[in-house]
């Protein structure tokens, strides 16, 4: 696979997709800290686009670790992005879809609440490993960084507008996340397979 402007542009969409669960979150903690300085909301961003990097790595090495040693493994590869990203984004819309306004509670964001935040809301992100499995090291590698600056940009936002705003625009954020994947899931299942 080469890098070109369609590698890039599946990368951002990945990143804006993934993000959609910390954007919302990000919104719920700026509402619940209207005080809240530069250094923690580009704290918080940071937190979010580093779990949303560090996951597909992980996702990304044990693929290619299975794959040395399995490889018929590898005609799979299309069929397991589109389920995972299938089941990510419909978990997603769903979600978006039954959130209703005002049900998203926070409190001020502690160091340990924004770690379990930062996993919680990238654990999804581990599938992106397996549905980049196809990428040499250094394509994966800026794919993920895309990701993170994509989360970290969108995050940011995030926390800005919930102090504005507040989380008025999180159930909406989820389902177009939602959408985001789905999209995703089956463009990478098209190109793999045809």
């Amino acid at each position: 696979m080469e890098c070109n402007l369609l590698f890039v542009v599946n990368s951002v969409f990945l990143g804006v997709g993934l993000s959609m669960d910390a954007f919302s979150v990000s919104l719920a903690n700026g509402l619940h800290e209207p005080e809240m300085k530069r250094k923690k909301i580009a704290g918080i961003a940071g937190v979010f686009a580093f779990f949303q990097t560090l996951m597909p790595v992980i996702g990304w090495i044990c693929v290619h670790t299975v794959i040395q040693y399995f490889q018929a493994f590898e005609k799979f590869i299309p069929w397991i992005a589109l389920i995972l990203l299938l089941f990510i984004g419909g978990k997603m819309l769903i979600e978006g879809i039954r959130e209703k306004d005002g049900e998203t509670e926070a409190v001020k964001v502690g160091i340990g609440a924004l770690l379990v935040q930062g996993i919680a809301t990238s654990i999804d992100a581990l599938s992106v490993g397996f549905t980049i499995a196809e990428y040499d090291f250094e394509m994966a590698i800026v794919c993920v960084l895309i990701i993170a600056v994509v989360t970290f940009i969108i995050c940011l936002l995030g926390v800005l507008i919930g102090k504005k705003f507040g989380t008025q625009f999180s159930g909406r954020a989820t389902m177009l996340g939602g959408v985001i994947l789905i999209a995703i899931g089956i463009e990478i299942f098209v190109t793999g397979i045809f």
